[in-house]
């Protein structure tokens, strides 16, 4: 999606303001003993009171409300009876619609005391993500975002789990162009003004491979190593993007 007029930025910005708010909330909620549908009816009940929809049900008619993934599940796990344990780590990934509007973000969580490697893992994650939206401007190459955040992963000796990717959003939960998190020489292209995108590091301890689960939605790192992600979605500007999210 291209946002150009002020209705497009601001059904953006709600539909981001609301995701980040479920986020927030069910963050508070992690802890050891609960589970990942208690944390999943969490954020139904959340859209539902903010008169948003889970975008997953929605396009792909998912099982549940969010992606909760744990430990070496990279991404699209589903909630269900498991509880969380201490020293763990979940990935939360909510999607949402709101009068036409989607918008995606997720992040990764300690449960309880966590590791030292698995804390630094977090928060290099993190930090690469800051590191793909300060390339994320108008008129520099989209590949760029995919650079800054590889230095980032590379320098702090963790791997990018290749295939899992950023994407554009906006009319709906994933549209082109997709948001490499490796520098890719070709095919290339330069961000436009009003250009919705999410970027979305995945990083790992491992090798960076991953594998298609039983249940023919989880995603699993191959060697069952630890993954973080976080997320964004964002509106390109000519100078720092409008994180909406």
């Amino acid at each position: 999606m291209i946002a150009k007029t002020e209705e497009e930025i601001n059904g953006l910005t709600e539909i981001g303001g609301i995701i980040r708010f479920v986020l927030d909330e069910v963050e508070k909620q992690v802890r050891p003993g609960i589970t990942t549908l208690d944390l999943d009816t969490v954020v139904g009940k959340l859209l539902a009171d903010n008169g948003a929809r889970s975008a997953p049900i929605l396009a792909y008619n998912f099982p549940g409300f969010s992606c909760i993934s744990v430990n070496d599940e990279a991404a699209h796990g589903i909630p269900g009876p498991r509880a969380l344990e201490e020293g763990q780590l979940v990935n939360i990934d909510v999607s949402a619609e709101k009068n036409g509007y989607w918008a995606d973000s997720g992040r990764s969580i300690p449960v309880g005391n966590v590791s030292e490697p698995l804390l630094l893992l977090c928060s290099t994650t993190k930090k690469a993500l800051d590191a793909g939206i300060k390339a994320a401007f108008a008129g520099n190459a989209i590949n760029e975002i995919g650079r800054a955040v590889e230095t980032v992963a590379s320098e702090a000796g963790f791997q990018i789990i290749d295939g899992l990717v950023g994407h554009g959003v906006g009319r709906n939960i994933h549209e082109p162009p997709e948001v490499h998190n490796r520098f890719m020489p070709v095919p290339n292209m330069k961000l436009q003004e009003g250009l919705v995108i999410t970027i979305e590091p995945f990083l790992t301890q491992g090798i960076g491979n991953y594998r298609e689960g039983r249940d023919g939605w989880t995603l699993l790192t191959i060697d069952g190593s630890h993954s973080a992600q976080f997320e964004h979605t964002l509106i390109i500007t000519k100078e720092a993007p409008i994180i909406v999210t």
